[in-house]
């Protein structure tokens, strides 16, 4: 079977607009959470990492679209722009493109939306993807809640090992709407403060937006610096309620035991975890059991969602591009907002950014309906 490799990557966010940026904003645990007050959006107001409106419109004209394109499509295309660009590969029958996401174009259903509802159509969405590029494959989308970034990663790996596809292209992406929103704070979850990962004084999660972007290759040669190899990855889903995760962690117990397994790992192999961490009491929790369940409770971990908030079905392939460059930068990212753990097992919450010779790392997510990914990626030796 061939080795998959992810190698050339962007991101798209409030902390920066490429990949390089981001990273060195997050050493210097720089924030892009900001308290949005604004009633028409909601009564209350909330932190939220939003990407700057006037910087994405210019980045994006410089592409010379031909037709209207929406807020998510404009920041996807400017993303993947720069990956097809650096990874210079021409894209013909053997490119495959993935688009994940969990609410896609949902603001084209608003009231005073300048598009059609149809645009609400995940299908839309990878068709306008599709043709701005000119992939010669349709766009598959993959849609599992806030999975789908690192589900998409798995996915594409999978393809390229049934020699269905060369190279994928993957871009993830979700927008902050009103609709999101409301969803979240219907259930009490949402934070008037910057959120907390596993700390005792958690209020709840933030939701942001971002859109990454990477590309999947079999190829070893041409690779980016960062560029990492999938040694094993699993995804199991416990089935235990629509939006409360199973109490003893099952499905993202059994998604990490078939990565490690895959990889022919175990779990002292590991260097560090880029967990889920949304700094919700169920969700902390539940990974926290996971974890000890594995025997990885001494092994250094970090939720990213002190950065960004959750960028929902992007965030899983947004922190594995810090994940990757956290391996070649050597380098462990500090989980910020957390201070005392607030979780009923012992886990290695990374505090402060510290220099560690790194080769390994575990990225996790879990997501509505009680879906997990577990993917476990090595740094190349150049």
């Amino acid at each position: 079977m061939s080795n998959a490799y992810v190698s050339y990557n962007n991101i798209v966010s409030s902390l920066g607009f490429s990949s390089e940026t981001v990273v060195e904003n997050i050493r210097n645990e720089v924030s892009g959470l900001k308290l949005i007050d604004n009633p028409q959006v909601l009564p209350e107001p909330f932190y939220s990492a939003l990407i700057d409106s006037k910087e994405l419109e210019n980045k994006f004209q410089k592409l010379q679209p031909n037709k209207e394109y929406t807020r998510l499509e404009k920041m996807m295309i400017s993303s993947l722009n720069e990956v097809i660009q650096k990874s210079n590969i021409p894209l013909n029958k053997r490119v495959g493109l993935i688009i994940s996401t969990t609410k896609g174009n949902v603001d084209a259903l608003d009231k005073n939306n300048l598009f059609s509802k149809e645009r609400a159509h995940l299908s839309e969405l990878g068709k306008s993807i599709k043709e701005f590029f000119g992939f010669k494959n349709e766009a598959i989308v993959v849609s599992n809640a806030c999975v789908s970034g690192i589900l998409a990663v798995a996915i594409a790996k999978r393809y390229l090992q049934q020699n269905t596809y060369d190279h994928v292209f993957i871009v993830s992406g979700d927008v902050v709407t009103e609709f999101i929103l409301s969803g979240f704070n219907s259930f009490q979850a949402l934070s008037h403060k910057p959120c907390k990962p596993y700390d005792k004084n958690r209020t709840g999660i933030n939701i942001g937006e971002v859109a990454a972007s990477a590309l999947i290759t079999n190829n070893s040669e041409n690779l980016s610096k960062e560029a990492v190899e999938i040694l094993g990855e699993g995804s199991c889903n416990d089935a235990n309620h629509i939006s409360g995760p199973s109490r003893t962690g099952e499905g993202l117990y059994r998604s990490i035991k078939s990565a490690l397994e895959q990889a022919k790992l175990s779990a002292r192999d590991v260097d560090f975890i880029s967990a889920h961490g949304t700094a919700t009491l169920f969700n902390d929790e539940m990974e926290a059991i996971a974890i000890n369940r594995l025997d990885l409770q001494d092994t250094p971990l970090n939720s990213l969602k002190g950065y960004f908030g959750h960028t929902l079905g992007a965030s899983g392939l947004l922190e594995t591009i810090i994940g990757m460059h956290s391996l070649n930068n050597n380098t462990l990212y500090a989980s910020k907002g957390f201070e005392t753990l607030g979780v009923s097992k012992p886990i290695n919450v990374i505090k402060k950014t510290t220099s560690k010779e790194l080769n390994t790392f575990l990225k996790t997510a879990s997501g509505f309906g009680g879906c997990n990914t577990a993917i476990i990626f090595k740094k190349l030796t150049h």
